[in-house]
């Protein structure tokens, strides 16, 4: 049974459920940028269709997450920065939370907007979500990771990390 048809080099990078259709769909990229755009914008397609551009990506980047958010709630973005090339492949150094609204929409299949600038020693993000607040963040081992305070800053740079984070999500 085919799902969906993909071409080579075509991945799938996220699958949701919309409650209301009016959801604004959010992907960031590991290079930092930030594409929303309303869900009204994607057409529905068969089972056996190739899916849709989404993001343009720049030469080398990735999408790292893909959420639908109620653009009329309360939400934020949350972005950690680090370093491409290490045992892990991604020492955590910076993380940043800012108020969803900060990013404003654009066309589909476009570039984005940035959504954290980099500092010395950072090439990439490594944990990227957007969602509903409060989000809620843990280590590995399942402990809370202490979330930094809001930044009004669309493309500000994050700040140091207490702990490293695993995973974010919103309210449960």
């Amino acid at each position: 049974m085919e799902v969906i048809t993909l071409k080579d080099g075509d991945r799938i990078v996220g699958a949701i459920e919309l409650s209301t259709g009016e959801e604004d769909l959010v992907f960031i990229t590991d290079d930092a940028q930030l594409l929303r755009y309303q869900a009204s914008q994607v057409r529905p397609q068969g089972r056996a269709a190739g899916g849709m551009a989404g993001i343009k990506l720049t030469d080398g980047a990735k999408v790292i997450s893909f959420t639908a958010v109620d653009p009329a709630a309360d939400a934020v973005v949350f972005t950690v920065a680090g370093s491409r090339g290490t045992l892990d492949d991604s020492v955590q150094t910076t993380a940043k939370l800012t108020p969803f609204d900060q990013y404003p929409r654009k066309g589909r299949a476009t570039g984005g907007v940035r959504c954290q600038r980099f500092l010395k020693g950072e090439d990439c993000l490594s944990i990227a979500w957007a969602g509903p607040v409060p989000a809620r963040a843990a280590q590995k081992n399942g402990t809370p990771a202490e979330l930094p305070e809001m930044d009004p800053r669309r493309d500000g740079s994050g700040v140091s990390l207490a702990k490293t984070v695993a995973v974010v999500a919103g309210p449960v």
